[in-house]
């Protein structure tokens, strides 16, 4: 669809619980279309327990993906974007978990929670190099993981117990991201946006 629309698209593997992945990925970027502008730091995985059930490997497997894999990510990425000046936009996916709890979900939500403050100590810091950095927290949204889900009895429950009684489709977050990766973002920074169809107002 990008090289459709006339533009260059690159598929990189990355493991973003490897630093040196991350570094090695980031650099084939650089050296085959240039210094990144915009970074979408979309990384996440979840281990659904009780949290008096949930193990070391598990929040391991968490933090290390949602929280750690990302902050090295943005970490690598700014970086390179203070290297080369470029005015750039970091966009870090969060969740609606970050501000509430959602069942079963505790150390995913923590994780989301530390991606949140991340977002606003990130802000702080490359404001002065001109980096705008943002995060977005979407609402149950139909993915390749969890599609299955929303058609078992729990799943049909907890859309029942939504605001609209829907989930959202992963383009209904495509406003917010282009308006944060765009030039007219330039005044937002370190802001936290709920693209949750209400769901956090409950």
């Amino acid at each position: 669809r990008i090289e459709a629309a006339g533009g260059r698209a690159l598929p990189v593997r990355m493991d973003v619980t490897d630093l040196q992945s991350i570094a090695d990925a980031v650099a084939h970027v650089e050296t085959e279309l240039g210094p990144i502008h915009v970074l979408v730091n979309n990384s996440g995985v979840s281990a659904p327990k009780r949290m008096t059930e949930v193990t070391e490997e598990d929040y391991d497997f968490v933090m290390d993906t949602n929280l750690k894999g990302a902050f090295f990510v943005a970490r690598e990425v700014a970086a390179q974007m203070i290297r080369h000046e470029v005015k750039g936009r970091i966009i870090n996916i969060a969740s609606v978990a970050a501000h509430k709890y959602l069942g079963l979900l505790g150390v995913y939500g923590m994780s989301k929670a530390a991606v949140v403050y991340m977002t606003q100590a990130m802000a702080a810091e490359w404001v002065r190099n001109g980096i705008n950095t943002n995060a977005i927290c979407p609402g149950y949204i139909e993915t390749e993981m969890n599609r299955d889900h929303w058609e078992t009895e729990g799943g049909r429950k907890l859309i029942a117990m939504l605001p609209r009684k829907r989930v959202g489709d992963v383009a209904d977050l495509d406003g917010a991201l282009l308006l944060l990766a765009s030039p007219q973002s330039h005044f937002i920074n370190g802001a936290v946006i709920n693209v949750d169809d209400g769901m956090s107002c409950l």
